[in-house]
């Protein structure tokens, strides 16, 4: 009977969010005809694939019970970062036209994005495993740094007009596909691996499950947490490239809430607060599921405050859902 009881609630907290996310999709297209338009479904799939990078590196660092606040100050960072060194230095980042065209090539301000968002990963990491600061403390202030480091590289301004190659990136298609959406497709399928099949996916389920088990094992406990922020830090970083350029536009505000929604997204998609359960298909579920939530709301003309309230409600709901679940588990 015991048995029984867990598997229900395992299976449930599986397929809830599945259901939803038809449901959404049924409602939607039944109240606007343009929902199911092959145009919409890529336009919410390059919506999606922004947040949906980061999510990537959310669902590792909530696997070992860690959490990351700071990722939206930071995609602001990193962006800039990457727009300053496309344009060819502090000097020059508000350069347009032709000046542009002779600025660093783009895989030049892709490099630099990402090695800011691996560095800051990895201080984010090291605080918290070898100072001891709760993850909570440690990225929130990481939340307010990030954004008033970007404020100064900005210099409170956008940094706009990148080239066409630049731009490709976030605006280009191969086909009806958008690139962002084939970078995200292949990350979704390298993370899935090394989650699922590799000896340190299954030291991450480790740490989150049981940390002083793990401990006892001989996993390394610092080293796995540490790089489940790092990996996440790449991520931003990638995302923060994307966004640049599919804007064609770097600025300071950039990013602004993401940390909710990367959030909610792995949350509503299964992966457990409490550490030691969650998977990279129920991240993407979670990340289509808001894409639909969120694209309907616009079609329909919801306002974006009222937007905001849902998600926060829908957080709310997943997270309780989470612990009703995992308790009841545990009987």
């Amino acid at each position: 009977m015991f048995k029984d009881r867990k598997n229900f609630f395992y299976y449930l907290g599986v397929l809830t969010p599945i259901i939803f996310l038809i449901l959404l999709i049924l409602i939607f297209s039944s109240l606007h005809p343009r929902f199911l338009h092959p145009l919409n479904i890529f336009n919410v799939m390059r919506q999606i694939s922004i947040t949906g990078l980061i999510a990537l590196g959310m669902t590792f660092v909530i696997i070992v019970r860690g959490i990351d606040l700071s990722v939206g100050s930071l995609i602001a960072l990193c962006g800039l970062v990457g727009a300053v060194i496309a344009k060819g230095g502090l000097v020059e980042r508000f350069s347009v036209g032709l000046d542009t065209e002779l600025a660093n090539p783009w895989y030049w301000a892709l490099a630099g994005s990402v090695l800011i968002g691996l560095l800051a990963g990895t201080l984010n990491g090291v605080c918290i495993t070898k100072l001891k600061v709760p993850a909570f403390v440690v990225t929130l202030g990481g939340l307010s740094a990030y954004r008033g480091t970007a404020l100064i590289v900005s210099d409170g301004g956008p940094i706009s007009g990148f080239n066409e190659a630049y731009r490709w990136i976030g605006q280009g298609k191969i086909g009806m596909v958008p690139i962002p959406v084939i970078i995200f497709l292949v990350f979704i399928v390298l993370c899935h691996i090394v989650l699922k099949y590799t000896v340190y996916g299954r030291h991450i389920y480790s740490v989150g499950g049981n940390p002083e088990a793990a401990r006892l094992s001989g996993i390394n406990i610092n080293l796995i947490i540490t790089s489940t922020y790092i990996i996440t830090g790449f991520f931003v970083g990638l995302s923060a490239f994307i966004l640049s350029a599919r804007l064609n536009s770097s600025e300071a505000v950039a990013g602004m809430g993401y940390e909710l929604n990367v959030i909610a997204i792995v949350v509503v998609g299964g992966t457990s607060l409490f550490g030691g359960m969650g998977s990279i298909l129920g991240t993407i579920i979670g990340a289509m599921l808001f894409g639909v939530l969120q694209n309907g709301l616009v079609l329909l003309n919801v306002s974006s405050y009222i937007q905001q309230i849902i998600i926060g409600i829908i957080l709310i709901l997943a997270v309780t859902f989470d612990k009703f679940s995992k308790s009841a588990r545990q009987v």
